[in-house]
């Protein structure tokens, strides 16, 4: 595993396995953010495994899959609202972390300047500079 915080309530991850759900409650996390569409992965790592591997864990379990051409405010107000309602920190994943950070960028547009952003998901890891032009476009909606 390959936790990435981006704030003290939010992480972000590459593809975690099953397996990885008891270190991640262990960690701290109270819920799962599934930004990886199914077509993407083999069904061990589907939707349908990771959620009761989840459950079975103790963690709440949020299904938004994101792809970057279909990348739509509804992903990012899915990902902000479950979030918001975990009660605690969320781990977020994909292939590689980057559209889990992206949707959160987008996502706190009226919340976090753009420098905020940027520096947040610099820190983890994660370049999205070339995503400031949205986010302040969301910002001034």
């Amino acid at each position: 595993m390959d936790i990435r915080p981006i704030t003290d309530s939010y992480a972000v991850s590459p593809q975690i396995a099953p397996e990885d759900m008891a270190a991640i409650k262990a960690a701290g996390y109270v819920a799962i953010i599934n930004n990886r569409p199914d077509a993407e992965i083999p069904p061990e790592w589907q939707a349908d495994a990771m959620e009761a591997a989840a459950k079975e864990a103790g963690l709440a379990f949020t299904v938004n899959p994101v792809t970057h051409a279909g990348l739509n405010m509804d992903m990012v107000e899915t990902q902000i609202a479950a979030l918001k309602s975990a009660g605690g920190p969320v781990l977020a994943y994909c292939a590689s972390g980057t559209r889990s950070s992206i949707v959160w960028s987008l996502g706190m547009a009226k919340e976090m300047s753009v420098e905020e952003i940027m520096t947040a998901t610099g820190n983890a890891g994660y370049d999205l500079s070339g995503l400031a032009p949205q986010i302040t476009a969301i910002a001034g909606s």
